[in-house]
């Protein structure tokens, strides 16, 4: 056990309301570790918290601390564990399936009912200086890769699990909307599993222009140039944007036999173009977290692949969560880090 008892911790009490507690260091329970906090990056989730105080279903309802995107070193571990493991650098896969189940058994543990995922109320999350997980979730980090980029293997995660759904291979072509981070490193992902074409579609002339510097081989204006008439067919779609417009457009530029992925969060419904996913047997699918990913996404990082370092613009101190929460206003901003321990010199 860690000879520090208290730390210092993040904690969302209401809507943009936020404060700065000192909490005791977690308990180490048998088949866990102790993680002391590196790096942590900022989610549209964790944002959609701190600005509406709930993500669909799932309501704040009592305070709750923020972030699910870590890395940091194991300095305890429970009973169960090899003693060893202290002083690792790990990413956390942030989530606590049952491990029994019939979707854990199945293999789908992020379909788990009875799942406990980092900064999903009521479960807290990792804007703190320590956290718990289960030792198999916690992923060594070989020397080569940054805790920065440690902490951004969960969003790479969710890039693996939409290329993966949509049925990238080498030569595959896909359109992705909204060149954001999701989309960037959707992109990135897209590369790494072989797409020849990848489209990005966004808004924002910055964002389409970074795009290019991130695996895109294509970027359009979806006010001035249409995916549909003159983008299409391609072999995927995967949508990053939550856009309903480019939900529709982007199904209907997939060509038969082909697959959209639903990655963005929007509105919880939209209407799709029905008769075309019929008459061309598109599957249309969504994606919930992600099941096996850290190793693959460990592997594409380490091996120079997959750039997630550079993807950081923004580096804040536990005093500033706020800004960093409210950082995506910036048109320049793409990812900022939360640095629970004091951001680096």
């Amino acid at each position: 056990m860690t000879s520090i008892q208290r730390q210092r911790t993040s904690v969302l009490l209401g809507t943009q309301d936020l404060t700065v507690e000192d909490r005791p260091v977690p308990e180490v329970e048998p088949g866990d570790v102790l993680v002391r906090v590196a790096a942590v990056g900022v989610c549209g989730s964790d944002v959609h918290y701190y600005r509406h105080g709930r993500i669909g279903d799932f309501v704040v309802e009592e305070p709750l601390v923020l972030g699910h995107e870590l890395s940091g070193t194991i300095t305890a571990v429970g009973e169960g564990v090899d003693p060893a493991r202290v002083g690792e650098r790990v990413a956390v896969e942030p989530q606590r399936p049952c491990h029994r189940c019939a979707q854990c058994l199945a293999g789908r543990y992020n379909l788990c009912p009875h799942m406990r995922f980092y900064a999903t109320p009521p479960v807290d999350g990792a804007f703190a200086e320590f956290v718990t997980i289960e030792a198999e979730f916690a992923h060594v980090l070989p020397d080569s890769v940054s805790f920065e980029a440690g902490a951004l293997l969960e969003p790479l995660s969710v890039g693996i699990a939409a290329v993966r759904k949509a049925g990238i291979v080498p030569g595959s072509s896909v359109l992705i909307a909204g060149a954001g981070p999701i989309g960037i490193i959707c992109a990135q992902a897209a590369r790494a599993f072989g797409a020849t074409r990848i489209v990005v579609s966004d808004l924002v002339p910055e964002r389409r222009e970074r795009a290019l510097q991130y695996g895109a081989t294509e970027v359009v204006d979806p006010t001035t140039v249409s995916v549909v008439s003159d983008i299409a067919p391609v072999d995927a779609f995967i949508d990053a944007s939550g856009a309903p417009r480019a939900v529709s457009d982007g199904i209907k530029a997939v060509g038969p036999a082909g697959a959209a992925v639903l990655v963005g969060l929007g509105n919880s419904e939209m209407t799709l173009p029905v008769e075309h996913i019929q008459n061309l047997e598109v599957t249309v699918t969504g994606i919930f977290r992600y099941t096996g990913t850290w190793p693959v996404a460990i592997g594409l990082v380490a091996s120079g692949q997959v750039d997630l370092d550079s993807l950081v613009t923004g580096r804040f101190g536990l005093d500033e969560v706020r800004e960093a929460l409210e950082s995506d206003t910036d048109p320049e901003s793409l990812k900022s880090v939360v640095y629970p321990g004091g951001v680096p010199a």
